[in-house]
């Protein structure tokens, strides 16, 4: 049997005072794919015009909000609640990060269906104590000791992030190419022949005793750098660009030797230099 789809959290704002913060939390539920939104007794008055002009296109989840008049009302339904808070509470209650939260979240949804919640306190005072005992845990981000406040928006945006990151499969790690295509092996090898003898032609690779050491280094530098075809034609370029200075691309005296060295052969004007007179 094909397993369901685990249902977002849902996100419960307790006493929320201003249309402008609930408009923020819903832009940030929507970034992770969070569309319940709950109001416990919101101030009177909060004014839903300003709520959905600060939501930034999130207008559908403070339209299709829901309305209570206490925290056991709005989680009747839910099979697990946790209650945000940055203080010490004088109850015993499992104390979780946002990401142990998520994870208990997705795996209690693995064996029910019922949907998990988050509670909010308002943006001054937070949650009371008569909330949080409604909780089955509290969840406390590890925050600057100094300065632990959130204001409601980053807070839901930090649980909805590691909600939607506890399920996500994203490669921590990529590399668009776009259209070009990875450089073989091969050609990685050819254009650092190349660079070796223009090296070798310049003098760089001395004393003889150390080149080996160095050309090591200089070939480890490009075989970690993920190369495309394109990287290597112009890295092949530069070199040959190199040999011809400074007298210019226009020395025809020059193309022999840039031609030998950019195919791995003699260096044609060191030949002539050590012939016997």
């Amino acid at each position: 049997m094909e397993r369901k789809k685990p249902l977002p959290p849902a996100i419960i704002l307790v006493g929320a005072q201003l249309g402008e913060n609930i408009g923020t939390v819903a832009r940030a539920m929507l970034n992770f794919g969070l569309s319940d939104l709950r109001l416990v007794s919101p101030r009177p008055g909060w004014q839903m015009e300003r709520a959905i002009k600060a939501s930034a296109g999130a207008e559908a989840l403070i339209e299709n909000h829901r309305l209570y008049d206490t925290v056991g009302a709005a989680t009747t339904d839910l099979g697990y609640v946790v209650a945000t808070t940055a203080r010490q509470r004088d109850m015993v209650k499992p104390v979780v990060t946002p990401a142990a939260m998520a994870s208990a979240m997705r795996a209690r949804q693995s064996d029910s269906d019922l949907q998990s919640g988050i509670l909010f306190g308002c943006e001054r005072t937070g949650l009371d104590n008569d909330d949080i005992s409604m909780a089955d845990a509290i969840c406390s981000v590890p925050l600057n000791p100094d300065f632990s406040s959130l204001n409601l928006a980053q807070a839901v945006l930090l649980m909805g992030y590691e909600w939607f990151q506890s399920g996500d499969t994203t490669p921590d790690e990529t590399l668009d190419l776009h259209d070009a295509q990875p450089a073989t092996r091969g050609e990685i090898n050819a254009m650092f022949d190349h660079l070796e003898s223009a090296l070798d032609a310049a003098g760089f690779l001395a004393p003889p005793e150390k080149k080996p050491a160095m050309a090591r280094n200089i070939r480890n530098i490009f075989n970690r750098s993920a190369l495309t075809e394109q990287d290597v034609q112009t890295l092949r370029g530069i070199v040959n660009a190199l040999l011809r200075w400074p007298r210019g691309a226009q020395d025809k005296a020059l193309k022999p030797r840039v031609a030998a060295i950019s195919r791995g052969l003699p260096d044609p004007e060191a030949a002539s230099e050590n012939a016997p007179e």
